[in-house]
This record gives structure tokens, sequence and C-alpha cells, in this order.
């Protein structure tokens, strides 16, 4: 069967003035629906002085207030829904590394919409319905795991849900199903590569074609290695719960920035002190409006993720706007000695100065200082037990992180395999500091 490069042909390679029409219609219906069933929006619209017949189009959305992670947090459990409770059919909850947890809720609409667009996700990286599409991430509350089996079901594809862990039968099932895809965090999809190679198989022993990888940062030279350790094309896709899962968008084989289901989600780029929305090509942060959800309409989400917005055309043919992979994130930076660090420049060097991904970064207060250590495993290949090849090492890594940080962390080169693997998202940083009340 040839290939076929979208899931929605029609609305994929939509024009700019039909995508606008759509974002226009749904956008008044939205706000009306949102006003009228979500008190706790209603009020603030109300403290802000605005009213449903204010919204006539997509130009007139910076006039609705933003929803930030404190309103859910106030607003838990119930106090976001869209509808009534019996026309939901399944919640999906955050991780909650970050605070009490969010739960979403969804209509049967909303789940056949948020599989679609995983399903596009899914085409887009070379999916047919032939294809063995191996699922590990995390299924239960987790949007991974749910959202991918069921864009793998749309496509039409043998589908094995493995949720994460348990990598030996990960292994034993994508070598004798002959998997083609795999969905799961780069982490882990890193972790797969390496545990392969330790069982003496090479990148061409597989089946696999392509990776969808998302749920935590990852730099393009992460992406490189687990291409070469999987012998695969590595696809990012994003979402986040609160605005269904993953699937909100994803890359396409040019591999330039993720294509946003805009026909489903607007996006917006905004200062993120000021609240001011930016034009096109700034960098600010990320804030979604659901434009068709129904058990959880969020309007002006927040995501504090870091990005940047193009519609420079698409050799694809995709005609949705494009988002930047996150430069990181304007909650999770960490500002040390005055510094602003991101752990993605911290992975970006390590991988550039030839070490794994494998690394934590803890940061504490000693003395009203801010220490700043950061351990990193030896591959096997360079593992060295002779103290002196291990502190030359060290200054030299020390040094390449001084010149992209401007702060030299302290670095521990460690063992191969010391460092926890982790089979959902990596914990990359401890921060010890208490830098809140």
């Amino acid at each position: 069967m040839k290939m076929r490069n979208y899931y929605q042909k029609e609305i994929e390679t939509a024009s700019r003035e039909e995508i606008l029409k759509i974002q226009n219609e749904k956008i008044v219906k939205q706000v009306k629906y949102v006003y009228d069933n979500v008190p706790y929006y209603r009020n603030l619209m109300d403290q802000n002085g605005v009213k449903p017949e204010d919204i006539r189009g997509v130009n007139d959305i910076q006039k609705l207030p933003f929803l930030t992670k404190d309103d859910l947090r106030e607003a838990y459990p119930y106090g976001l829904l869209g509808t009534d409770l019996k026309n939901c059919v399944r919640i999906q909850s955050t991780s909650g590394t970050t605070g009490k947890r969010v739960v979403a809720f969804y209509t049967q609409k909303d789940i056949d919409m948020w599989e679609e667009c995983c399903a596009r996700a899914i085409v887009a990286a070379g999916g047919t319905n032939e294809d063995v599409v191996q699922v590990c991430y995390g299924y239960g509350l987790f949007t991974g795991g749910p959202g991918l089996n069921g864009g793998s079901h749309k496509v039409g594809s043998l589908t094995l849900p493995m949720s994460s862990g348990n990598t030996d039968r990960q292994i034993q099932f994508m070598m004798d199903l002959n998997a083609t895809i795999l969905c799961c965090t780069p982490s882990y999809a890193a972790f797969i590569g390496e545990s392969l190679a330790e069982k003496g198989y090479k990148p061409e022993d597989n089946k696999l074609k392509a990776g969808i990888f998302g749920a935590e940062p990852w730099t393009e030279e992460m992406r490189r290695s687990i291409e070469k350790s999987l012998g695969i094309k590595a696809y990012d896709i994003y979402g986040l719960t609160e605005t269904s899962g993953p699937g909100v968008s994803f890359e396409c084989e040019e591999q330039t920035g993720m294509h946003i289901n805009e026909d489903h989600f607007y996006a917006e780029i905004i200062d993120p002190k000021t609240g001011e929305v930016l034009p096109e090509g700034s960098k600010g942060e990320l804030v979604f409006t659901s434009l068709d959800k129904e058990g959880f309409p969020l309007l002006r989400y927040r995501t504090k993720d870091i990005c940047v917005l193009s519609r420079k055309p698409c050799s694809c043919g995709r005609t949705h706007v494009k988002m930047t992979k996150p430069m990181g994130r304007s909650d999770d930076m960490m500002i040390i000695r005055g510094v602003n660090v991101f752990p993605s420049q911290i992975e970006a060097v390590l991988l550039k100065e030839g070490y794994t991904p494998n690394y934590q970064i803890v940061v504490d207060r000693v003395n009203n200082t801010d220490t700043f250590d950061v351990y990193v495993e030896f591959s096997p290949e360079q593992f060295s037990d002779k103290i002196a090849d291990v502190q030359a090492r060290e200054k030299d890594l020390n040094g390449a992180m001084r010149s992209m940080l401007g702060i030299g962390p302290k670095i521990h080169l460690v063992a191969p395999k010391s460092i926890t693997r982790s089979e959902g998202k990596a914990v990359r940083v401890i921060d010890k500091r208490k830098l809140h009340d």
C-alpha cells in the first residue's frame, strides 16, 4: 500500500483563509459555550468586563482573560467542567510533578477529536494500516498511552499497548512482532537503544522505521543519538493534559517544528511577564485556546512553554502553523547565582562533548550561596577508574558548561548505569533550595 501523507488531507492542507474561517466560527461558539457552562470562567470574564458577544473571531481573543495552572488547582476538581458529568466518559490527569494534580474531563467527542490529532501525527511519521505501533508511554491517568493508542487504532495500525517499563518484555515484543513505530518518552527511547545494544543487537536488526517521542524536553543532539542507536527517524510530538494530551502539535518529515492542529487549538505567543501578545516570529510563552472541547474547555491557557511560531510554507504540504520545540519553560527555568539555566542547555553540552544523556542536576543553597552539581554517566567505552583521567575530563566538561551557561557547575563523572533510569518522565533536576515560602 502506498504511504498516505495525511490522515485528513482536506483540513491538514486547507488554505489559511479556510483555517481562519473555521477558527472564527468555532471561537464564537466556544466562548458562548464556556460562558454559559463554566461559572469559574464566567466570573473571570465578568471581572474583566467581557461578554460573549464581544468575541466575533480570533482577532478578539485578546479580550479574554488568561487561565493558569493556579486557576486549575483552585477550581479542582469540577470547577472548570464544561458539561454535566454524565456526558463525560473519561478523565486524564497530569503527573502532579509541580503541585496538585490537574484533572481533565473528556466527552466521547473530545476523545474522538484527540485520537484524530494523534492519528495525524502517526501518519505524518509515515504510519499506515500496515504498521505495528508499539506504545510505551504510560497508560492510565497519563495521557501519553491512551492518546497514541487511540491514534494508532484510527490509522488502523496493529497496536502494541505496552505501557512503560519492563524493558526486556518491550524488546521481546518489538523483535518478535516486528514493531515499526515506537512511541515513548525520548529518555526511554534512549534507554531502549542502550538495552538493545547490551543484548548484542545492531540498529539494523530491528524493523523500526520511526519513533514518536514527547512528554519531556529533548535536544537535536539527543534526537540524532536516538536515531543512530535505533536506526530510525525520530519525530517530536507535543501536547498537555490541559488541552487533551499529545497530538496538539506534531512533526512532519521536514522536522523544522511541529504543526499545531489549528482547527482544534488556537495558539498565541505572549510576553511571560506582561501578558502582551507578541508578533509572529517572536520568542515567548505559548498560550492555547481549545476551540471545540466540551468536557474541559480551556480558553487562553498559559502553558509556560517558551517557543516561537512560524507560518513559513512547509514542504510536506501542511498549512497549519508550526511551533518550535519548547526552548525551556518560563517556570522551570532555574536561576542559579543570578544566571538563567535550562536543563536542555546542559543536555546539549553533554551530547556535544560525547557523553550520554543520562545526567542529573542537583542545586542547593549553602551559606546563602547556590551550589550547582551535575552528575553525568560515562558511557561504557569512556569509563576509567584512573582518578587523573576522570579529573581531567571533569575539568574539560566544566569549561564547556561555563562557556554555554556563563556559570560552571561542579561536574561528577560517575560509572555507567549508576543514575536511576526513568521509564516515564526523567527526573533531571533536584532543587533542594527553599526558594518559596
